[in-house]
């Protein structure tokens, strides 16, 4: 730890959670290609939007049986689409351990009125993942976003299930492998670990998905955005690219360069590669630094994207809570004064702390040289206290 500023910077200091940083070297150059002034429901609209869903299948490698859908309202969009349309057949499960998952148990306990058992556990820990019962629906974020913890494996969710698994996978996917044999509605937005633009959500469906949705008729009006059936049967459409409402395609473009770039690199092992570089040149500053640690302090549920950090010193420690976030604050204020990080604070409803984005459009060398800045930070804060 030192108060002397450091003399090298990130060369791009986009280290938010989400939106995230753009791919390196992007460019709105490359976006002059967008389908812009044109109909989504022309021709040429279609096939660029058809064009984002084959380059997902492709990156994904997912099952060839799997449907891909664009839909409103990023993967908020997505999740409360898939909850609002399969849930009720049955009892379900929902599991919470940071702010999304929490949001979930809302509209499903609240909004829904699901009878539905709830499994949580405090930031930094996981729930009880063997107290799932096969015969419920499940609803869960593999990586959480606002806490750092994500599940270790798809291995707790039972092959004979006769429930729904539904997954929040919006910062794990591209990032972490997924166990699609285990996952039968998975939702994720593109401004994450692609750093794509915001606003769009991604539905894929298992066939199971799709018996639920063709034989369950939910007991609730269904909104005209959560309508994924027409006369009992799946609206392929949507899985075509007949998106429902209008997209931007200026953010279309943007997606498909995104998984452009993805490609290039070597697909998703590359890219899970990218992200795990990352998240270890992280934990080896962590690991030098004394004052502070990580909110999850085991390592195999550990997220390598949203990695969240807890203050483990002790004068810090001893202000109240709300200090401790006006501490953090200012360590924020001193390094976006910099431009050496931008929007590393917490979340809003976590421990007082930093999140470091780690995903795939983060380079090594700039969360290298973060370390010393953060220590600056740090340090420089404490003097106020």
């Amino acid at each position: 730890m030192t108060d002397t500023m450091p003399s090298v910077r990130p060369a791009r200091p986009y280290f938010s959670s989400g939106p995230c940083a753009k791919r390196p070297g992007w460019s709105l150059r490359n976006l002059e290609n967008a389908c812009l002034g044109r109909s989504h429901r022309s021709k040429v609209g279609k096939a660029r939007l058809k064009e984002a869903i084959d380059r997902t299948r492709a990156l994904l490698d997912l099952p060839d049986d799997y449907r891909i859908g664009i839909v409103p309202a990023s993967d908020t969009g997505a999740m409360e689409m898939a909850m609002w349309a399969m849930l009720g057949d049955r009892p379900v499960d929902m599991l919470a351990w940071e702010s999304f998952g929490q949001g979930w148990i809302t509209d499903a306990v609240k909004q829904l009125e699901l009878d539905a058992r709830i499994h949580e556990a405090p930031y930094g820990e996981i729930a009880d993942l063997s107290a799932i019962d096969p015969y419920h629906d499940l609803v869960f974020t593999w990586n959480g976003t606002t806490s750092g913890v994500c599940v270790p494996n798809g291995d707790w969710i039972s092959d004979d299930r006769q429930g729904l698994a539904i997954c929040d996978a919006t910062s794990a996917i591209f990032a972490q492998p997924l166990d699609w044999s285990k996952l039968d509605v998975v939702t994720y937005s593109w401004q994450k670990v692609l750093g794509g633009e915001g606003a769009h959500g991604m539905l894929i469906l298992s066939p199971r998905a799709v018996e639920r949705l063709e034989q369950f008729a939910p007991p609730r009006p269904l909104p005209k955005l959560f309508r994924l059936t027409k006369g009992g049967k799946l609206n392929e459409s949507i899985f075509e690219g007949a998106t429902i409402n209008t997209p931007s395609m200026l953010c279309v473009e943007d997606y498909l360069d995104t998984l452009k770039w993805g490609a290039r690199l070597g697909g998703l092992e590359a890219l899970h590669g990218r992200v795990n570089a990352n998240a270890a040149a992280l934990t080896a500053w962590v690991e030098r630094a004394p004052w502070v640690d990580f909110l999850c302090s085991d390592q195999s549920i550990r997220s390598n994207t949203s990695v969240c950090l807890k203050i483990t010193n002790s004068k810090v420690n001893a202000l109240d809570l709300g200090e401790q976030r006006a501490f953090v604050k200012s360590m924020e204020k001193r390094l976006e004064a910099e431009e050496a990080a931008f929007d590393i604070g917490g979340y809003r409803d976590a421990p007082p702390g930093l999140r470091i984005w780690c995903g795939a459009t983060v380079e090594t060398a700039d969360i290298d040289a973060l370390g010393p800045w953060l220590d600056w930070a740090f340090a420089d804060t404490l003097k106020s206290i």
